[in-house]
């Protein structure tokens, strides 16, 4: 049985400052999925990682102390590939995936368009554009896991205020097709494949006590092949870990990685 988890730490650094480590050495997943690192990797003891048994990849933008993604694994994986070959989102480190025979994991923080916008604009060419790359993916890697920031509420289910929210970024009609789009492309939404109950959230703004009162959104995601349903034995959120303003996603699949 394969865990893995995926988790927005929104930097590292802070995080383990919140005792992260210890959290992570007490859920001990096989593989962690990170986003907005916000680091690279020579700003970091790795060796704290390998004592607690990781092999830990790296993909950082360029920019420092932004973005950023990462994957540990206590296993070696077969092969890494950093980025998704198109330089404009390599350049702000957003995609690394791990290759375990014929099964891989991808982590993944797909970009925010709040700031505008020209940021909204980017994000829904990012997102065409990775329909593309995983079309194309697929062809060789058909057994994937798309963990991570996906920055989108798929469904009113999903987010606390759909009606104040419906033309805010991360919710907008456009993105959540984009979302429906995909999952019909080949891909289950583990979480709610297997629980339909609503307030259940990820992520939960700093201000006016959002997290306490929980008026949250579930943006992040472990998106499974329909070829792994099957290997699907659970998904949940894991909204105790309070060490950014996500909360880690838990999945176990029965696979050997």
């Amino acid at each position: 049985m394969a865990k893995i988890v995926t988790y927005n730490v929104n930097g590292i650094r802070a995080a383990m400052k919140k005792d992260w480590m210890e959290w992570l050495k007490s859920v001990d997943p096989d593989i962690v999925c990170i986003q907005e690192t916000k680091a690279h990797k020579e700003q970091l003891d790795l060796q704290v990682f390998e004592e607690a048994g990781y092999h830990t990849y790296w993909f950082s933008a360029e920019k420092k102390g932004y973005s950023s993604v990462a994957i540990f694994s206590k296993t070696k994986p077969d092969h890494i590939e950093y980025g998704c070959g198109i330089e404009k989102y390599d350049a702000e480190g957003r995609i690394i995936r791990a290759d375990y025979g014929d099964f891989s994991v991808l982590s993944c923080y797909f970009p925010s368009g709040t700031s505008g916008d020209e940021r909204q604009a980017f994000k829904m060419e990012f997102l065409a554009d990775f329909q593309t790359y995983i079309n194309e993916l697929k062809k060789t890697r058909p057994n994937l896991l798309v963990s991570g920031d996906v920055n989108i509420c798929h469904t009113e289910i999903d987010i606390h205020n759909p009606v104040r929210n419906k033309d805010t970024s991360g919710f907008k009609p456009e993105e959540r097709e984009w979302v429906s789009q995909f999952l019909d492309s080949g891909f289950i939404d583990s979480f709610r494949h297997l629980n339909k109950e609503p307030h259940n959230y990820t992520w939960w703004s700093y201000r006016a006590g959002a997290r306490k009162k929980n008026l949250g959104w579930r943006i992040d995601y472990h998106l499974i092949t329909n070829s792994l349903e099957d290997k699907l034995k659970r998904s949940v959120i894991l909204a105790d870990a309070v060490h950014s303003d996500h909360c880690p996603s838990l999945i176990e699949l029965d696979l050997k990685v």
